[in-house]
């Protein structure tokens, strides 16, 4: 049995399962949205899937809220006005609640960032992936650079002070000129918060099935360093893998995930993670994937496709899975304090890490060196032998 002595931090996940079409990189839940989009039903769904969840999560606040997708963008401001509404009616919201909701380009008429802000929302996260017309049309994508420009251009405007540019590199046939490129002009769009990650070959992806030729490790490398220097040079700090903040910028939503917290999750094929303190339990849901599945089966036992308990053995690997993708790591008290276990757990596994130089050799946190992080997956591996 785990034991529990201070309180889970609590998030809300929010799935939306549509996009207009599916990107060939994508191995996300989206599916090509129908004509006309389902936007009441599937919002009296979600409100249906959160009430039956609430017993799960009684007396507990909510501290951050993220509507991904698919592409929530394509739902009206009405639509996410009375999602918002029905989860403040029915959750105890932090006061000064962070709620992001992911946009494309593609997707946002003018104005509707506007009425977004007006609805609830006090962050975006624009899905732009690049600014170069080839590249877009490589990747899918159904909007152009000045579309993806009017797009930042237009969350200022609306009055967003916290907003996410989401950027690509390593790119089919990119050069690193052309990587560096693409950063500069996120960069000049002045966004507070840049994720920047390199382009992976996914399985059950069209990418995967006819896989494009991919720059090589070299020069991903030296794209990757280039990068990282530009981005600090001008304010953004290096918070986690992918993720880079200006000062008091940092996603909230994502640091619970890093940091082991909990998370409700509502919509088609989301994911929630859920501690229970007096069964020493934790644990994984997944509702349907299927938008159809999950329409008919929402507010039901049924709408779960996955409830199961995390075991003690898998906690070492997935409580550091998500930890060590923080740059400076967490305290090591969070790790009896979120999986329930002690911390003589990881001694074995911390031993040698530390021995081969992957992590850092302090007692007060738990934190990968830079040789880790460049060799990340040999070192989780350490923790997925764990006893």
């Amino acid at each position: 049995m785990l034991q529990f002595s201070t309180p889970i931090p609590l998030t809300l996940y929010v799935h939306m399962p549509w996009c207009v079409r599916k990107c060939p990189y994508c191995d996300f839940n989206s599916h090509v949205s129908p004509e006309p989009l389902p936007q009441a039903a599937y919002v009296d769904a979600l409100l249906s899937d959160l009430e039956h969840d609430l017993p799960r999560v009684w007396g507990r606040r909510v501290d951050s809220v993220f509507i991904g997708g698919g592409t929530p963008s394509l739902f009206s401001a009405e639509a996410i006005d009375r999602l918002l509404a029905g989860l403040r009616a029915r959750l105890a919201l932090r006061p000064d609640i962070e709620i992001t909701l992911e946009a494309n380009p593609g997707t946002v008429e003018a104005g509707r960032f506007a009425e977004f802000r007006a609805a609830g929302v006090t962050r975006l996260s624009i899905g732009v992936q690049s600014f170069d017309d080839d590249q877009l049309q490589a990747l899918g994508r159904i909007h152009d650079r000045r579309a993806a420009i009017r797009a930042a251009e237009s969350a200022h405007a609306a009055g967003f002070d916290n907003f996410n540019l989401d950027l690509m590199f390593g790119l089919p046939g990119q050069t690193p000129e052309q990587a560096l490129r693409d950063l500069a002009t996120a960069i000049d769009l002045e966004p507070t918060h840049l994720s920047y990650y390199q382009l992976t070959i996914e399985p059950n992806t069209l990418f995967h099935r006819y896989p494009p030729t991919l720059p090589d490790d070299d020069t991903l490398w030296s794209i990757q360093q280039a990068a990282q220097q530009r981005m600090a040079a001008r304010g953004y700090a290096q918070y986690e893998i992918s993720a880079y903040a200006r000062e008091g910028r940092r996603c909230q939503h994502n640091l619970n995930y890093w940091e082991f917290g909990d998370y409700l999750g509502i919509g088609a094929g989301a994911h929630g993670k859920l501690t229970d303190p007096a069964a020493g339990t934790i644990r994984r849901t997944l509702k349907h994937k299927h938008p159809r599945e999950y329409l008919e089966s929402a507010g039901r036992a049924s709408c779960l496709s996955l409830d199961s308990e995390v075991s003690p053995a898998e906690l070492p690997f997935e409580f550091m899975l998500n930890a060590l993708r923080l740059i400076d790591g967490v305290p090591a008290a969070l790790f009896s304090e979120r999986s329930g276990l002690p911390f003589e757990t990881l001694a074995p596994a911390l031993e040698q890490a530390r021995r081969q130089q992957l992590m850092l050799d302090t007692h007060t946190r738990l934190q990968a060196s830079p040789r880790g992080l460049q060799f990340l997956n040999d070192l989780l591996q350490l923790f997925i032998d764990s006893p």
